[in-house]
């Protein structure tokens, strides 16, 4: 789970950031738009309205060390869905690879579809 952030604005929500999920065992991708700034409960009901609901609930999380997914209540999340979740440390590609590559992926599709004059519009 990552973040790409520093995107220009775009839709009703002027959203300038995707949450990055990629499920693990069939590599899907799963980008639910949200806001740069954005707090732990804010990605918290994303996930829950974006993603659970589609996928299921987790068996295991791998991120990054965040500060919305070290605080309090990511913590008590994880422990009332029963989750395990793993950080990642800094530049290790093994834990946090297919994210880095979705990335990569999104970041460029962005800027193409950008570079045609359109923009991103609300997907509600």
């Amino acid at each position: 789970m990552d973040w790409v952030t520093g995107l220009p604005p775009g839709g009703d929500k002027s959203y300038n950031a995707f949450l990055v999920i990629v499920e693990r065992f069939s590599k899907t991708p799963i980008l639910p738009p949200c806001q740069k700034y954005d707090t732990a409960m804010d990605t918290a009901l994303l996930i829950w309205n974006r993603v659970v609901s589609w996928t299921g609930i987790f068996t295991s999380i791998i991120s990054d060390r965040y500060p919305k997914f070290t605080s309090a209540l990511w913590t008590k999340l994880h422990q009332l869905f029963g989750e395990k979740i793993s950080f990642s440390t800094a530049y290790h590609p093994q834990t946090d690879g297919l994210a880095g590559i979705m990335i990569q992926t999104l970041e460029d599709m962005v800027r193409r579809f950008c570079s045609y004059g359109l923009e991103l519009k609300d997907c509600d």
